[in-house]
């Protein structure tokens, strides 16, 4: 995409220099794009669909980490993880605008790696980069994505509808990010320590992608479709199983019972907690980042979906006065409580 060899000044392309350096070779994919950058404003036409907008915004020393994570894998997880908002509406995604905020030591060259991630995963979802915004930061990388995207509203799903009855469902398995991390950060303090020992990451290429370049659930939203079932509560997975399926309950005003058994782990996953000596339940439950889709549907509807070999049944929703439970493998009920993400934890 980029064929610089040498480093750069930003400085010296200027502004809209750099905007149009890095935005030259990006496509327009979608329809309903009307005009993407180069003017004041994107012009978009979703034709009487519902807009869908989210937006994230990404900082050096608090969401990702420049030492382990290549530019290329940190522009593409910056627009999965908004793609995945959308989705979890059971929405089409289509535009993104990223904006980026870099200090003096960012070369040219490191903002084309970013870009390209980014490019590679428009072109992959086939969503259209619209517009953005650089500026100059005192505080590291800032990266600001804006994810736009559509439905008819009557297929729209909220947090807010899931009934007494309906089962609990997730795509995937959970876990594999958070102990992706936890492998990345401690072979960080070993170099950190002695720079002469290289990375021992063989055999876990799988939990170490599921942190640096996860895949927004796009499928699952159209193989959904396909068997004609519409959740009744959907939302993504960024802060942890337990602490999604809360916002569900209270979002809903309902309970839950949720079966330790069920909850999906991959044998890397599981293999990698015990060897952190970490509980591999509790990597799913409060890990976070496995950017899944976590759903409810209606008892009726999972004969349509039981054979679906990427989809776990993990419980079902109760009346609230039955509380929100986990039952252990052992047949133990305890409350279920969030541990996750905590966007205002102090350090």
């Amino acid at each position: 995409m980029f064929e610089n060899e040498e480093k750069t000044n930003i400085e010296s392309l200027g502004e809209f220099g750099l905007i149009n350096h890095l935005t030259r070779q990006f496509n327009l994919n979608q329809k309903t794009t009307i005009k993407g950058v180069g003017d004041d404003t994107a012009v978009i036409d979703f034709q009487g669909k519902k807009t869908l907008v989210t937006t994230d915004l990404l900082l050096e020393g608090i969401h990702f980490d420049l030492s382990y994570t290549p530019f290329k894998h940190l522009g593409y997880k910056a627009i999965q993880v908004n793609l995945s908002d959308i989705y979890a509406m059971n929405g089409t995604a289509a535009q993104v605008t990223v904006s980026i905020g870099l200090s003096s030591k960012f070369t040219l060259e490191a903002i084309e790696e970013l870009y390209e991630g980014i490019y590679l995963a428009c072109e992959k979802y086939q969503v259209d980069l619209v517009g953005g915004d650089t500026s100059s930061s005192k505080q590291g990388l800032v990266i600001s994505v804006t994810a736009l995207g559509y439905a008819d509203e009557k297929d729209i799903v909220y947090r807010n509808g899931a009934q007494e009855g309906d089962l609990i469902v997730v795509s995937g398995d959970l876990g594999g990010a958070y102990l992706g991390l936890q492998l990345l950060e401690r072979e960080k303090l070993i170099y950190l320590e002695n720079p002469n020992i290289q990375p021992d990451l063989e055999g876990k290429d799988y939990i170490i992608e599921r942190q640096l370049k996860p895949e927004a659930r796009r499928d699952i939203v159209q193989l959904l479709k396909d068997q004609g079932v519409k959740p009744t509560s959907m939302i993504d997975i960024s802060d942890g199983l337990a602490s999604e399926l809360l916002h569900l309950c209270d979002q809903s005003n309902k309970g839950c019972n949720l079966y330790e058994e069920k909850i999906p782990i991959d044998p890397m996953t599981y293999e990698t907690a015990r060897q952190f000596n970490l509980d591999p339940t509790v990597c799913a439950l409060s890990g976070g980042e496995d950017y899944e889709l976590l759903f409810t549907v209606k008892q009726a509807d999972y004969e349509n979906l039981k054979n679906l070999v990427d989809i776990s049944f993990i419980g079902y929703i109760t009346e609230v006065a039955a509380g929100r439970n986990l039952i252990t493998k052992t047949g133990t009920v305890h409350p279920l409580t969030a541990q996750g993400w905590n966007a205002f934890k102090n350090e």
